[in-house]
């Protein structure tokens, strides 16, 4: 049996990545996974059994933990997504700063953990033998999931002609959308048409300066866009439109706005970050160098205006093999031996 934390997951509104990871394996996983919240299933699981969580909390957020760490009535894993809050602290919500050394520490006293990307897994790793943690346990690299319910893998014919960019994230410093409208507000000064959407809801302590800027820029560019929250139902009308996604992020532990571009046919342009390396090398996205302006304008101009070459990336983001979230669970059962 798999018991899946959803101690956070259950009651909240927000589709963040992290949510995502959970409420898919949920769905993959079936009758192999039960949900469980706090530790009330405790009493029922046995020794080969798992525990496992995507959540990222510490000991002392939850009630009791600390004392099931050392008394655990079954194995635990957990899926780590990133040390970004030990790296951007300053531009990290704050309890994710506060908690994050405490919970990469307990991370080392689980039986497994499952990386998302080879780029996680050497941060976490590095972080363990900074501490001196001497015995650590596994970690192996689980991919994600790339797909959407429903959807299948093909290019839409309006994103050929379409002169649409899409960037999808959390509003905040981080995911680097001021940079992006720098780079757009250039290219609409030099006279390309275009439009540029951005979706995500907006990082209570860090995004209302970019709204606030996105708000004065419609003023000057109509084809500037933005749409908040937006619904799967949103987004995928928005991935019908675009000629390609653009995703200028400062860091990240997997990146699954480039390979959810890729699954759709959709080119992408992102920061050219490790972590995103390992997604993009086999095709259909480009990576520019990080805050490159000059780059970055020059790539932009040339995705939307080269008609062969985007045709030549989204082929190659259609024809690719990507992983789906039923590899993910998969890979978790094989894991775990269930």
């Amino acid at each position: 049996m798999i018991w899946l934390d959803h101690t956070k997951a259950t009651g909240t509104r927000h589709h963040s990545g992290l949510m995502r990871v959970t409420g898919e394996l949920q769905r993959r996983l079936g009758a192999a996974a039960t949900a469980v919240v706090g530790l009330d299933w405790a009493g029922e699981a046995h020794g080969q059994d798992w525990f496992l969580t995507a959540e990222i909390f510490a000991p002392a957020e939850r009630s009791g933990w600390t004392e099931f760490l050392a008394n655990r009535p079954c194995r635990l894993a957990a899926i780590f997504h990133d040390a970004i809050p030990m790296k951007l602290p300053a531009i990290t919500w704050p309890q994710s700063v506060g908690r994050h050394p405490a919970y990469l520490k307990m991370l080392a006293q689980f039986d497994r953990v499952l990386a998302v990307s080879q780029t996680s897994r050497n941060e976490l790793l590095g972080y363990w033998q900074w501490l001196g943690v001497k015995a650590p346990p596994p970690i192996v690299v689980l991919p994600l999931g790339a797909d959407f319910s429903g959807n299948a893998r093909q290019i839409n014919p309006r994103s050929q002609t379409a002169r649409m960019l899409l960037c999808v994230g959390i509003l905040e410093p981080r995911k680097n959308q001021e940079f992006l409208l720098e780079v757009c507000d250039q290219l609409w000064r030099e006279g390309l048409d275009f439009e540029l959407h951005l979706a995500g809801r907006i990082n209570p302590h860090f995004g209302r300066p970019i709204q606030t800027r996105i708000k004065r820029m419609q003023k000057q560019h109509p084809g500037l866009h933005y749409h908040g929250a937006a619904s799967d139902a949103l987004l995928t009308q928005l991935y019908e439109k675009t000629r390609a996604t653009v995703f200028p992020t400062m860091a990240e532990g997997c990146g699954l706005p480039l390979i959810e571009s890729l699954w759709r046919g959709v080119p992408c342009v992102a920061s050219d970050l490790a972590v995103l390396r390992e997604n993009a090398a086999p095709g259909g996205a480009v990576l520019v160098e990080l805050d490159d302006h000059t780059a970055w304008r020059g790539m932009l101009r040339r995705v939307l205006t080269d008609d062969t070459f985007h045709t030549q990336l989204s082929h190659a983001a259609i024809s690719r093999k990507l992983p789906t979230w039923q590899d993910a669970a998969d890979a978790v059962r094989s894991e775990f031996g269930s």
